[in-house]
């Protein structure tokens, strides 16, 4: 069985790097802690749909309608605890 706390860690570790790769022009997510508010730093919700696309390509999961929220990717957080349910549900 998979070390959850592992995955967890290294899920949260692409979710990062996805996250400088599209928002790195626009914020300055280097200086964000993972419970800062994405929003409030800045992202946009066209950075918001090329964030959604780049982490659905990086984990080759599909976000269901129903977290397609500003919630969901209000956090570096938030996404990846939703990612992790995706990748875990694949």
């Amino acid at each position: 069985m998979e070390d959850t706390a592992a995955t967890t860690s290294g899920q949260a570790e692409r979710v990062h790097k996805v996250l400088l790769a599209v928002l790195g022009g626009s914020v300055d997510v280097s200086s964000l802690g993972p419970g800062a508010d994405l929003w409030e730093a800045g992202m946009d919700s066209l950075l918001s749909v090329s964030l959604l696309v780049a982490l659905e390509d990086e984990f080759d999961v599909e976000f269901p309608d129903e977290l397609l929220t500003r919630e969901t990717f209000a956090s570096e957080a938030g996404i990846t605890a939703a990612v992790t349910t995706l990748a875990a549900a694949a």
